[in-house]
């Protein structure tokens, strides 16, 4: 009998957890008697709402959550319900948790990390297990200008930064390095990707206004918020990404471009120096300025060699199989 899973996913916005939970949730169907409850993710099972999991949850099965309302639902379950439920949380934050997320964690069953420095700051760690990406979903285009033309927003060729519109994402050191590279290179057009929560409005702003000051208004776009199902489209269009945030937990976009071939250059942030593979899949940076430099080497002719390199290493290091097989050793260890 397969084992009973309910993923839980509480968030109705796709976000990087929203991501990260989809990759595994599609490559771990078919291995379990598995059900998504809350909100839809993309290419997973229909879900279901909480109070069906709880009524399903009458014989053992593990509850596998990712977010603080998602781990006081489920220990709610287990400890005031009174169901036969294991609680295993993954746990991503390369820094300490505040008092109340702690208590939480404190109450699971199991922690799956996703790096070494995350798990220095959990406890009860069964296995530390990088992020994967669907290398079937994520793949290169046949004809990455073809696939860039198709996308309609201008110029040969196309570089991005995706995330939330804020300080803490590096928004402004993308349109920073964008403004020193761009002269340079007259048919590349650059994209920000995400949309500002009412408080980065004005910081937004700001950054078009500099964008206006330096004439490339038509080449570095605010494009808003992209479908999750869209986005594999436009990344394997892409010649190039850029992630240049202050802080990051574990950051899925450059491995999201590393399997549609796509090299990638980002700050020490998150888990992109193993990405990276000693620069040969994407490159880390200190600052904008070596931003810059390192986007002009990159599309100056180390596209396509550093992108077949990215797709090898996500295919063989970062896949989402291989996620979802360290998962599968917390869970059998479990139940």
């Amino acid at each position: 009998m397969k084992k009973r899973i309910f993923v839980t996913n509480f968030n109705r916005n796709f976000t990087g957890v929203s991501a990260t939970a989809a990759n595994v949730v599609r490559a771990q169907t078919g291995r379990y008697d598995l059900s998504l409850v809350g909100h839809s993710l993309p290419g997973c099972p229909p879900p279901i709402t909480l109070k069906q999991a709880r009524a399903a949850s009458t014989e053992p099965c593990i509850w596998h959550v990712r977010r603080n309302t998602e781990m006081r639902a489920a220990i709610w379950a287990r400890d005031v319900l009174s169901l036969p439920i294991k609680i295993v949380f993954t746990s991503a934050a390369q820094r300490r948790h505040s008092a109340f997320p702690r208590w939480l964690i404190s109450r699971m069953d199991a922690i799956v990390a996703t790096t070494d420095t995350a798990a220095s700051f959990v406890p009860n760690v069964r296995a530390v297990v990088p992020h994967g990406v669907d290398t079937e979903l994520y793949c290169p285009a046949a004809d990455r200008a073809a696939a860039w033309a198709a996308l309609g927003y201008g110029g040969t060729s196309g570089i991005a930064s995706i995330g939330r519109v804020r300080p803490e994402k590096g928004s402004d050191r993308f349109v920073e390095a964008m403004i020193d590279v761009l002269p340079q290179h007259p048919n590349t057009v650059a994209l920000v990707i995400g949309r500002a929560a009412r408080e980065h409005q004005a910081f937004q702003q700001e950054l078009k206004d500099e964008i206006a000051a330096a004439g490339l208004s038509e080449r570095i776009l605010f494009v808003g918020e992209i479908a999750a199902d869209q986005m594999p489209n436009l990344m394997r269009a892409l010649s190039l990404v850029v992630q240049l945030p202050r802080y990051e937990g574990y950051g899925m976009v450059p491995l999201e471009g590393m399997a549609s071939g796509v090299p990638f250059v980002g700050t020490d942030a998150g888990y992109y120096r193993s990405f990276s593979a000693q620069g040969t899949t994407g490159t880390v940076v200190d600052d904008v300025m070596d931003a810059a430099s390192a986007v002009g080497k990159i599309l100056d002719g180390n596209v396509e060699n550093m992108g077949k390199r990215a797709r090898d290493v996500a295919v063989d290091a970062f896949s989402a199989t291989s996620e979802a097989d360290g998962i599968d050793a917390v869970y059998q260890a479990l139940i």
